[in-house]
């Protein structure tokens, strides 16, 4: 013990026993065969790694953006987008405005034209009536002749206001059983005269002879005595129809022509007589 004591207080006495214990305490441990041979060092198990001796994890965030500095320049851009934006708003509002007014003004055109083409066509009608009114009107009659037996004639009388000026006319002829058996389209071209027609003057009321007819005019119509017992017995009938054409003295030159047709049966009997008849397209008024 006497000697220990020495040796820690001198330490000069012991110069070996210092060394062998500094180069005890400085031996580093040696490294692991895995180390040595340039793998990885196996992790150690964590249920034997004391909570002392765990590495602690370092987690680097980064910075957050800075945002870009907002220029002159992008704030005159956004300005002028928001403008042009705003402009054109009030662009399409007022588009849609323009557009209801254009559409207003437009049925209201349309309502006009036709108010204006139904005055139009009301004004139209009564002048057409008037016209109508004071034109001449050529009606049709038969008068009996006062001198000649079962002998009758065709009138044209004049029953409008004003003259009228007959320019031509035609008759006919036609044996038919009946007035259905006529041809549905009169042909009055077989009746027009070879000698040229002489224009007659109607004041409004005159009347005038267009077309004479008597019972010995009948055999001339019957190629053969059969023909005629038929007429007498009324199993066949004989038509005499025509047509006249006149025009009034104070209308214009290029206004149309005026027409009258017309259609008698010749009744024959004891007592004969000529009668208007046949269907309504050989008597009509133009």
């Amino acid at each position: 013990m006497p000697a220990l004591i020495r040796a820690q207080a001198d330490p000069q006495s012991t110069p070996q026993s210092v060394p062998s214990v500094s180069k005890a305490a400085q031996t580093t441990p040696s490294k692991p065969a895995s180390t040595l041979h340039g793998t990885s060092p196996i992790d150690p198990d964590p249920a034997q790694t004391s909570a002392g001796s765990q590495t602690p994890q370092i987690v680097v965030t980064p910075a957050p953006a800075l945002p870009a500095p907002w220029t002159w320049h992008d704030q005159v851009l956004w300005g002028a987008l928001l403008v042009l934006v705003v402009l054109g708003y009030i662009g399409v509002l007022l588009s849609l405005r323009i557009l209801k007014n254009i559409q207003r003004q437009t049925e209201f055109g349309v309502s006009a034209a036709q108010a204006a083409l139904q005055c139009a066509n009301a004004a139209l009608e009564s002048s057409q009536a008037i016209v109508d009114s004071g034109r001449p009107w050529i009606v049709i009659t038969v008068e009996p002749f006062l001198t000649v037996e079962h002998g009758f004639k065709v009138m044209a009388t004049n029953r409008g206001r004003t003259p009228a000026r007959i320019l031509a006319k035609a008759d006919c002829v036609k044996i038919a059983p009946d007035e259905t058996k006529l041809p549905a389209t009169p042909d009055y071209d077989s009746g027009k005269s070879a000698t040229p027609f002489e224009p007659i003057i109607l004041l409004p009321g005159e009347s005038a002879g267009i077309r004479p007819f008597r019972r010995a005019d009948v055999r001339s119509y019957c190629p053969s005595d059969e023909q005629l017992k038929r007429l007498e017995k009324w199993e066949d009938k004989l038509f005499v129809y025509g047509r006249v054409i006149y025009r009034d003295l104070i209308s214009p030159l290029d206004q149309p022509n005026h027409e009258t047709d017309w259609c008698c049966w010749y009744v024959y009997g004891d007592k004969d007589a000529l009668v208007i008849a046949g269907p309504p397209e050989y008597n009509k008024h133009n």
